[in-house]
This record gives structure tokens, sequence and C-alpha cells, in this order.
């Protein structure tokens, strides 16, 4: 029998052991097909080249979160594969074959693995491919034609990354066989990612977890300037080096500690299965980190999705306040105005504010816009006639409020410090709002809301100017008055507001990708977990028909397993719940929205699959360990 055809029966007779390695590399290479698919598509164009550039630039950011994802899932995939496998095909060496041979055996089966996981997901990848698109398109709320837009250059790139990491794994492993002694390749089950480490070094890895895990939280709430960006990646961080400590370090410890009390240890059936857990623990407490890191990534890529889409709803409201707006420096054109607008729309409410622009050389400021006073009585009329909120208390001879736009996102979470100085004299922020008084006008100004005396005081350094502000009852019809306001404008900078303008859909769809992007963590993470509690089952096999022969029932081993289980998923799911809490809250603040609702959401929903997963386990591993087939005699 030729080594090929050796390989190929071995794919055989062991296909349903490799299934679930092949349906988790399959479904990372439908997702990957489907972004790319996506990326490559038409279907976008029709929101014009504006939204198109940045859906563009959104996917080439997911297209390199995918790439490492799927080099990191593809070398823990191939390397459960091969300590899986080292020990069956280290039997070869009795039988005379040379390491070279064994190597080039593992090669050809991790080679069908492949095939068949690239197939698949190829295959699996064409069936979904406008479902997908109708998917993500329901979910971002924009209405386009969809058609089955199939791009050979999809399929392409696919192919080439996937192979590409793929084989470069399948080669480290066969250099990682010839160079494997007998001994290693027959005991290797036994040393997958297991290290043995003294108490007092796991005593320093949990101080050292602890604190960098609490210094990580630390930076990721920490409030600043533009130095924000810089704290947030300096928790991102040290959030995964103290994850990495704490299961490599203070969760072991803490079990060896329990384990040392008899009280404890002697209760429950503890003895059967507290000990397993330590050497799990120290055996696969890098899979454990990893699992922990990605549910975390997939409820932080959940969280951005909903800030983003909150944020663009109140951008949208806060544009459309005002359907009118027009900048002039007379000031008796309110009513002029609304005349003409009420031969073809009905106002239904409106406001006229005068506004002082400052001169350039009489502020000084860091930001290098038009700076723009408003007095705080002229504003509040201003929000009683529109229907805004208006409870700021006057600022005082010294302070302002800053009335700014609605951002998307912002790295400035601590303002106390920003100040502005009007001739030679300095005034300290109040207080900040992006309440839209004054429309879409607070995007293209600073506005700077000042006491009444203030104002007065001050009406010398810049250039009075009025701004009249409309809303109409149907939007959709303001292309008429537009035209005609456009036609009599007589000098006024006009600003109207389309209903239907889509220059932001862009947001939408990264609305949705993040949604996605946390049900492909969130899988990965349950598959990762499965595969190793799965292929750790035979490992186990021996030791519970020792148990079996011993004459421990059953029941009592079902009961330690499923113990040793709940730990297995219950310590990265905590871990993640705790962090996820602060990277949520340091989400929060960058995107200036409430978030704490979509953490429990997302938490709760990734603890109803983990139950799932948990319980799938439980009964496979009582199958595999052959537990629920042994019967008392």
């Amino acid at each position: 029998m030729s080594i090929l055809q050796l390989a190929f029966q071995n794919f055989k007779t062991s296909f349903k052991n490799y299934l679930s390695l092949i349906v988790s590399l399959a479904f990372t290479i439908l997702i990957f097909f489907n972004f790319q698919n996506m990326a490559n598509s038409s279907t976008m164009d029709i929101l014009g080249s504006e939204n198109a550039r940045n859906i563009e630039i959104i996917m080439q950011a997911i297209t390199f979160v995918l790439v490492c994802f799927m080099i990191f899932f593809i070398w823990y995939a191939t390397n459960v594969f091969l300590a899986k496998r080292k020990k069956e095909i280290g039997i070869y060496i009795f039988m005379g074959l040379t390491h070279q041979k064994i190597g080039q055996l593992y090669m050809i089966e991790t080679t069908f693995i492949g095939l068949t996981a690239l197939l698949l997901g190829l295959v699996f990848g064409l069936v979904t491919a406008q479902l997908f698109m109708m998917i993500l398109m329901a979910i971002s709320e924009i209405s386009v034609p969809i058609s089955f837009d199939l791009s050979p250059a999809s399929v392409f790139i696919t192919v080439a990354v996937y192979l590409a990491i793929y084989m470069i794994f399948v080669i480290k492993g066969y250099i990682n066989i010839i160079r494997s002694s007998v001994l290693e390749m027959v005991s290797a089950t036994r040393k997958n990612e297991y290290v043995q480490e003294k108490s007092w070094l796991l005593v320093i890895k949990a101080i050292l977890g602890i604190a960098v895990l609490g210094t990580g939280f630390y930076f990721a709430i920490k409030e600043g300037g533009i130095e924000v960006m810089g704290n947030v990646l300096i928790a991102v961080v040290l959030v995964v080096i103290g994850i990495y400590l704490l299961f490599g370090g203070l969760i072991p410890l803490a079990f060896q500690k329990l384990a040392r009390h008899k009280f404890f240890l002697y209760k429950n059936e503890r003895t059967l299965w507290i000990n397993n857990i330590i050497f799990r623990m120290k055996k696969n407490y890098r899979t454990y980190a990893m699992t922990a890191v990605l549910m975390l990534c997939s409820i932080t890529a959940l969280a951005t999705g909903f800030a983003m889409k909150n944020r663009y709803d109140g951008i949208v409201h806060f544009r459309h306040t005002y359907i009118f707006q027009a900048l002039s420096d007379k000031d008796n054109l309110y009513e002029i105005l609304k005349a003409q607008i009420e031969q073809d729309n009905d106002v239904i409410y409106g406001g006229k504010i005068e506004i002082l622009q400052l001169n350039e050389d009489a502020v000084d400021s860091r930001f290098n816009d038009t700076k723009v006073l408003v007095s705080y009585s002229q504003i509040k009329d201003l929000a009683e006639s529109v229907g805004l909120d208006f409870d700021f208390e006057q600022p005082d001879e010294n302070s302002y409020i800053n009335v700014d736009q609605l951002h998307l996102m912002s790295f400035i979470t601590d303002i106390s410090s920003e100040t502005i100085t009007i001739n030679q004299k300095t005034y300290h922020i109040q207080q900040r709002t992006d309440i839209p008084y004054l429309g879409y006008f607070q995007e293209m100004f600073s506005f700077y809301l000042v006491n009444d005396n203030v104002y007065e005081a001050l009406s010398l350094a810049g250039d009075k100017a009025y701004i009249y502000n409309y809303q109409i009852s149907n939007p959709n019809n303001f292309a008429i008055s537009k035209q005609k306001l456009q036609e009599n404008q007589n000098g006024l900078g006009l600003v109207s507001m389309d209903p239907n303008d889509n220059e932001s859909e862009w947001i939408k769809v990264l609305y949705s990708v993040c949604i996605f992007m946390f049900m492909v963590f969130v899988l990965a993470s349950g598959c990762i977990l499965f595969m190793k509690i799965y292929n750790d089952a035979f490992e186990e096999k021996e030791r519970y028909l020792v148990l079996t022969k011993l004459g421990i029932s059953e029941n009592t081993l079902k009961k330690a397993v499923s113990k040793e289980l709940l730990i297995s998923y219950g310590a990265p799911f905590l871990v993640m719940a705790v962090s996820s809490y602060f990277s949520v809250h340091a989400l929060a603040k960058v995107m200036q929205t409430e978030l704490l609702s979509v953490n429990v959401t997302s938490v709760l929903v990734i603890f109803v699959f983990f139950v799932f997963c948990y319980f799938l386990s439980r009964n496979i591993y009582l199958k595999n360990t052959g537990i629920q087939s042994h019967r008392k005699y």
C-alpha cells in the first residue's frame, strides 16, 4: 500500500473524528468568502461613490481581521490534529517507516482534511452568498436591489489565502514530525500544552495577572483628551496579557489551594474531578485564555455596531432638526422666508437667532476653525419655540457652554481643561451639549454659549449675523421650496436638508458587519472549546475505564464530568463577562452613547450559546470516554 493510499484510508476511517475540525474550518471559509464576495459586489455602488468608498475601507479592515482570525484558527486546528495523530503515526516507526515517510503521511492526510473543508466552505458560501447579502441589507435597513453577483475574484482570493495559510502550518507540522523522537510522538497526547510549574511561579503569575489586568481596566475607563486613543491601545494589550496570566497563574493556583483542604476535597465526589481540573487548567490554559479574548472581541464588536447605529440615528435626527436654514447679515428676513416656504409647505416650527462671528485676531484657541458666540437667553428662547430640551444654568462671567456637533466618535472624554481666550481673557468650559439648537450649522462652526452680559461686552470682537431656521410638515416636499429660496436668496447662505440623503449609509453597513463579527467570534470560541474537550475525551478514556473497574458508579462519574466541563466553560465565560464591562464602558465613553444594555444582552446571548455547547460537549464526552456504555456487573 502506498503512502497516498494509506493516508486516504486513515482519512476515511477517522472522518467522524475529524468532522468537528472540518466543519469549523469550513465555517471560517464560508464567512471569509461571503465578505470577499460582498467587497467585490457592485450592489453597494447604488449608494453613491462616497458610501461605496467607505464600505470598501470597512471591508478591507474586516478582511484583515478575518485573515488574522484564519491564521489563529488554522494554527490551532492543525496543532490539535497533529497532537491527536502523533501518537498513532508514531507507531509506524516500529513498522520501519522513516520520519520523512511519516511526515509525508501526515501532510497528505492533513491536506485531505484541508481540501474537504475548503470544498464544503466554498459550496455553502456560494449557496448562501445572496442570503448573506440580503440579511446584511435587512439588518442595515438599506433598500437596494440585490442580484446574485458572484465574483470569480472572491473565489480566487478565498482559495489563495486559505491554502497559503493552511499549507504553512501543514509544512510546520511536517518539520515538527521529522524532528521528533519516537518517545515524543508516542507520548505526545499527554504533552500538548502541558507546562509543569512550581507553586511559587504560579503565585508570581497570579500577582502579575491581577496587576496587569487591573491596569488594563484602569486605562480602559480613564478619561482624558486626545491621549485617550493611546490609552485604549494600552488597555487592549494589557487586558490580553492579563487574561493570559490569569489562566496561567491565578486560576490553577486557586484550584491547587482548594485541593489541599480536605474539608473541601472530600465532599461531593470532588476527588474525582478537582485534580483533573488542575491538570486541565495547566494543560489548556492558553486555549481558555484565547477563548476568553475571542469572546471579549465579539462583545466589543457588537457594542461597536450598536454604538455606530445609535450615533448614526442621532446624527440623522440632528441634521434634520430643520429642513431649511439661512445665514444672513440682515435681521428682518424671518417672516419673508417663512412666507416663501409656506407657498408650498406648512412651517410647523422655526426661529431666528443672532450670532457673533469672532474675528480671527480676537481669538486664541488650539482649534483652527470659525468661532461663533451665542447668548444664553437667545438659545433658551429658540429651544422653547422649537421644542428642544434646555436645562442649563447660565454661565458666569468666566465660563461658556460648548454647543457642539454630534460626533460619530470622540477621543476626548475629559473636557474640564478646555478653554478659549477672547480679547486676551480666558474662559473655561462649563458644559458641552450636542442638542441641535442650531441644526446643521453646528457642524460648520464652533458655537460658544456665553452669559448675556459677556455677549454684549464682546459685540465689537466680531461681526453679527442671523440664522433663520424652519421645519416643514412634509420634508419629502422640500425641493419646491428650496428652488424658490435659491432664486430669491439675496446673499443668503442657504442650507436645505434632503430627508432621503444617504450620505452616511455606510455606517449602517458597518453596524450589520459588526453583528456578523460578533456571531463569528462567538461561534469560533465555542468551536475551540468544543474541539479541545472532544479530543481530551479520548485521552481520559483509559482513566475512566480504571475508575469503573474500581467500582465507581456511572452516575457518580457523570456528575464528576459535568462539574469538570462546567468549569472548563465557566472560567473563560466569567473572565470575559467581567472584562467586557470595562471594554464596553470605554467604548461608550468614546462613542458618547449608553451601551450597558448591549453589554448585558450580548453576555446573556453568549451564556445561552455556551449552555448549549456545554450539554453537547457533555454528551459527546461521556460517549467518547465510554462512561455511558459502562454497566454495573
